[in-house]
């Protein structure tokens, strides 16, 4: 709320300095910065709910995705009914929640998980069912991803968007699929 406070004493300071200048030449300028304001804000909306383009890098979604950076369109209109098994997902990191993070969804409420199938943090025997409300994430290169693995399974109300396409670099342009196959299935 500082930025609205500071929005008033602009306002109040503006209003104070042109007391004395006619309308008719304030006006324009009012306008264009009623504008801009109404931009800023329409931009924000769609930022937050909508989509944007991310940068992303990091090694613990090789070989899905660079670690010297990509450039994803994400999707923030999702609900938790349309989240399935294979979906690149961004969420806020449970272990930092200054920080957006980017895993590919293994489990669904109900699913029973292999806990750690490479038997890294524990005996991989271990199996958990996923609580509802949550969904168990993991990255791509096992070896270099904190995931929930390391934190459990991750609260839906955490979740924020789903990755949809790569639109950098130019020459791995991507339209992102669910690669998640049960082991039934016919290839």
């Amino acid at each position: 709320m500082v930025w609205l406070h500071n929005v008033q004493r602009i306002v109040r300071d503006a209003t104070q300095q042109f007391s004395n200048v006619e309308w008719k030449t304030v006006r324009p300028k009012v306008v264009t910065a009623l504008k801009v304001v109404n931009f800023v804000c329409a931009w924000h909306l769609f930022v937050e709910h909508v989509g944007w383009i991310r940068y992303v890098d990091g090694p613990s979604m090789v070989p899905t995705m660079n670690v010297t950076g990509e450039w994803i369109v994400e999707n923030r209109m999702i609900s938790p009914k349309n989240l399935a098994r294979g979906d690149l997902i961004t969420f806020v990191s449970p272990l930092d929640p200054s920080r957006f993070v980017c895993k590919r969804l293994i489990g669904l409420p109900g699913d029973v998980i292999c806990v750690d199938p490479m038997g890294k943090y524990v005996p991989s025997t271990e199996h958990v069912v996923i609580p509802k409300g949550h969904i168990w994430l993991s990255g791509d290169n096992a070896n270099a991803s904190r995931d929930s693995r390391e934190y459990g399974p991750v609260p839906m109300a955490l979740v924020r968007g789903k990755f949809v396409a790569r639109v950098w670099p130019l020459d791995k342009l991507t339209i992102f699929r669910s690669n998640f196959r049960y082991i039934d299935e016919d290839p």
